[in-house]
Order: structure tokens, then C-alpha cells, then sequence
């Protein structure tokens, strides 16, 4: 078991960012777009290495609701519909430490592909 988890999980009122207090003290601030777009689901990552999907027009996207998954992840369910990514406490930890390079990649795909982050 991770020695690192959440003591506070709070939705923003505008339900677009996440906020994740670590029982070390540290605090992550995670936008819902980042968390949508980098879900863990197979839906996105896909089922195996080179198969993830860049997911387009999420700007927008806030969080609908979050259920406690065992003692090591909460499920997050989008406004969009999507619902199936399970983020484990080091997920969530490693994308607010890292997520700004990953969401910069993320873009740098949607640029490649033509796609925006903005909705149709």
C-alpha cells in the first residue's frame, strides 16, 4: 500500500478544479480539463502501450462527481459523461507534480492532430 493519500479531496464551487491535500502536507491543485484528458481509463490511455487517445474539446469540463474506490482511488465522473477513470492517490500526486509537463504534451498533441481544446 502507497504511504501517500489524501486527507482532503474538495471540488472548486465551479466544480472545474480539484483540490488534494496529502496527509505529508503537501496540496495539489488539478483542473478538471487536465484530470479528463489525462484519465487513467483505458478509454484514453487505450489497452496497451502507443494506444492512448488525445482527447479534444475538454476546455470546458467539470467534475460531476468522485466515489471512494477501495482505500487507494476515487472514481471521477465528468459533466461530458465520462466516468471510468480510476485515479489512485499517486496518480493524483503525480499529476500535480508533473501534470503541467504532461497537459504541455497533451497540447503539443492536439496541435499535431489539429484538434483544440476547445468544444465544437
Amino acid at each position: 500500500m502507497s504511504e501517500i493519500w489524501p486527507s482532503e479531496l474538495k471540488v472548486s464551487k465551479d466544480r472545474r478544479t480539484l483540490a488534494v491535500s496529502f496527509n505529508d502536507g503537501v496540496v495539489v491543485s488539478l483542473p478538471a480539463e487536465m484530470l479528463r484528458v489525462l484519465s487513467p481509463s483505458a478509454e484514453v490511455q487505450g489497452h496497451g502501450p502507443g494506444q492512448a487517445v488525445t482527447v479534444p474539446g475538454k476546455r470546458n469540463v467539470a467534475i460531476r462527481s468522485m466515489t471512494p474506490t477501495g482505500n487507494y482511488a476515487v472514481r471521477i465522473g465528468f459533466d461530458d459523461g465520462h466516468d471510468t477513470g480510476i485515479f489512485t492517490w499517486i496518480y493524483l500526486r503525480e499529476l500535480g507534480e508533473s501534470g503541467t509537463d504532461k497537459f504541455a504534451d497533451y497540447e503539443r498533441s492536439l496541435a499535431e492532430k489539429g484538434l483544440s481544446r476547445d468544444p465544437r
